[in-house]
């Protein structure tokens, strides 16, 4: 699961702030899960091993046998 939970949490304070007549947190509520969702996407590309080059950002999915290595 990793970190999204944090943003299910935030949703949650954000309604008792609706319901309970507190606009200003929950607009700050709003920035707060901007922050944390571009956080951990920026985690999730540091760690995907997509983006280390695990087939990923060479145009295929799959190498010819041997790719890569030279003699």
């Amino acid at each position: 699961m990793g970190h999204e939970w944090i943003i299910d949490v935030l949703a949650d304070l954000k309604s008792f702030a609706k319901k309970n007549d507190l606009p200003l947190l929950a607009a700050q509520l709003d920035d707060t899960a901007l922050i944390a969702s571009a956080e951990i996407s920026t985690i999730f590309e540091r760690t995907s091993p997509m983006k280390r080059g695990d087939c990923a950002g060479t145009g295929t999915i799959f190498n010819s046998p041997g790719a890569g290595r030279r003699a």
